[in-house]
């Protein structure tokens, strides 16, 4: 709900000693209250002193050193920059750029966001004209002094944003290098995720007598984790759509929010939804307040299963039948994805957080499992014959839940007269086909490249025994360590899937002690909500489907088939 934040946020950040324009720029922002690390911060750098920041989530720290960096800036004095911020990406260069920019409108402060892949000339220009903060990664920071097209002699503070990032990604002696072009009476301040010794090494180096703090994990965010089942996909740009598209399919959530990066990819998104058939609406910043009333009223009552939306427009949301929370792109920020999933998982809820990662972001799906200490499951994305399989069982399903109507009886003699013509399974195959193509039909899509995430040899058969039920896909080193690559294999469906409570190594075990098959020798497992698909030798496939019939997993004797292949 929005509301006016005017007298909540002057109350909450003037006590700070923020100045007016601050006041108004944050009060136009709907910001009410002070996070605690900007509680903390705000105060300490306000009056000058270093600090070293740990946030362990999303608590709004970009605003805890972009607040006290405006009150103290005095611009337009001079064309060199007076305050610099190192980031570890493009995407947060942009982020913290954007933030500073914002916050500081009526102060026009001059920002200018600096990193590779951006042509260098449109910097050069700005730097000309003259800016009073920068934003920027290592490397390219770098690159301009060496051109000398960027100063430093007259900056008074420097910003050391994600630094553990930027160390994990090599930019040590970087960071060394550039501020050793500041001044040594500077203001340092340095925020980081996690605190290893060779951030306190840098503090000690470079921060005098800075203060410390260190905020913990979010209570409610960190009981939500261990219930939500974290995946990720990784997909070119150019089939992006079509994937997210691919996995609602097998997925089916019931609600779900999908978190894009700008209004303009939210409308394009629902657009790409809705013409695949799903309910789909758009929340961003450009709705007004009762456009946006509406839409979150038909997510609740149903008529609407997916929002798509930007993280400002979805701020405060709680959705109690909320079940998948999808990212379609990788968040800029580690922290705003934990605060994204949070969404799903709350109250003991369980749900699933999946991720849309171009092959380049891999690196902060890294940084994200770091930040959370859980692990992503990196997935391989449906196929074809993954989804035709996925709509079969939505028929089975529909039939299943219709033996349980009180009023079949008034078929009967509908049922007498065709069994007249046809036998009854002829006529029991033709229901099915008319529900199938209700449901609509067969899948004639061609398929999305697949991509191999790096260093594939991670994603053995150890990961998915230590992720447990989350572990949605198994897959022992490709084919299995104990047969050639080429060896044939088959696939065999399994009628149990996630809501019989099945893992990985649930079939493992199975199929090692019931068909006697070694654990080398199966290869990958899919598990999805009702049924599952195992890869196993095309010479052991049907004494593995014996043993399995037979047997219970889970407590349940499943269905047990060869994957039958569409075409």
């Amino acid at each position: 709900m929005d509301e006016d934040p005017t007298t909540s946020t002057d109350a909450g950040f003037a006590e700070l000693g923020l100045r007016p324009e601050l006041l108004r720029a944050l009060a136009d922002l709907g910001y009410e209250e002070p996070t605690p690390i900007q509680r903390e911060a705000i105060g300490p750098l306000v009056a000058g002193h270093d600090l070293v920041g740990q946030a362990a989530t999303g608590t709004g720290k970009t605003a805890a050193f972009a607040l006290p960096l405006l009150q103290r800036l005095t611009t337009g004095t001079s064309d060199d920059p007076v305050a610099l911020v190192l980031v570890p990406t493009r995407e947060l260069a942009e982020q913290v750029s954007q933030a500073v920019h914002r916050y500081g409108r009526e102060l026009n402060v001059r920002v200018l966001p600096v990193y590779g892949g951006q042509p260098i000339h449109r910097q050069l220009q700005v730097l000309r004209r003259g800016v009073d903060v920068v934003v920027g990664t290592p490397g390219r920071i770098l690159d301009h002094i060496e051109r000398e097209t960027l100063r430093l002699d007259a900056i008074r503070t420097v910003v050391l944003d994600e630094a553990d990032e930027m160390l994990d990604m090599g930019f040590a002696e970087d960071i060394e290098a550039i501020l050793a072009e500041t001044p040594e009476e500077r203001q340092t301040v340095l925020f980081s995720a996690t605190m290893p010794p060779r951030i306190d090494a840098i503090a000690r180096r470079h921060l005098r007598d800075p203060q410390r703090i260190r905020m913990g994990r979010d209570t409610a965010t960190a009981d939500a984790l261990p219930t939500v089942r974290q995946s990720a996909y990784l997909v070119a740009r150019a089939h992006k759509a079509a994937a997210l598209g691919r996995v609602l399919d097998v997925e089916a959530p019931t609600a779900a929010i999908v978190f894009c990066r700008t209004r303009e990819e939210v409308e394009e998104v629902t657009e790409s939804l809705n013409g695949r058939g799903f309910r789909a609406e758009a929340l961003h910043g450009g709705l007004s307040q009762d456009q946006r009333d509406r839409v979150m009223g038909r997510l609740r009552a149903g008529t609407t299963e997916l929002l798509v939306a930007t993280d400002v427009a979805a701020r405060g949301l709680d959705v109690e039948q909320l079940t998948h929370v999808i990212n379609f792109n990788v968040p800029s920020a580690p922290e705003a994805y934990v605060h994204r999933i949070g969404r799903v998982g709350r109250a003991g809820r369980t749900g699933a957080a999946i991720t849309l990662a171009e092959p380049r972001e891999q690196r902060m799906l890294k940084a994200i499992e770091r930040l959370t200490g859980q692990r992503i499951v990196l997935e391989k994305l449906p196929t074809v014959t993954d989804l035709r399989a996925r709509r079969l069982e939505m028929v089975r399903t529909t039939v299943v839940e219709g033996l349980d109507a009180d009023d079949l009886d008034r078929f009967r003699s509908v049922l007498a007269s065709l069994t007249d013509e046809a036998d009854l399974e002829q006529v029991a195959l033709a229901c099915l086909n008319l529900l199938h193509e209700a449901n609509g039909g067969d899948v004639d899509e061609p398929e999305i490249p697949s991509i191999a995430p790096q260093r594939e040899r991670e994603f053995d058969n150890r990961a998915a025994r230590r992720n447990g039920p989350g572990a949605d896909r198994y897959n022992d080193r490709g084919p299995g360590r104990g047969r050639s690559a080429d060896s044939a294999v088959t696939r065999v469906f399994v009628g149990l899937g996630r809501r019989a409570g099945l893992r990985p190594q649930d079939l493992v075990g199975a199929i090692a002690g019931e068909a006697g098959l070694p654990a080398r020798d199966i290869g990958a497992i899919q598990i999805t909500d009702r049924f599952s698909l195992v890869e196993v030798p095309e010479a052991d496939a049907d004494r593995v489907i014996r043993a399995l019939s037979h047997s219970t997993i889970r407590g349940r004797r499943p269905t047990v088939r060869r994957d039958r292949p569409h075409r």
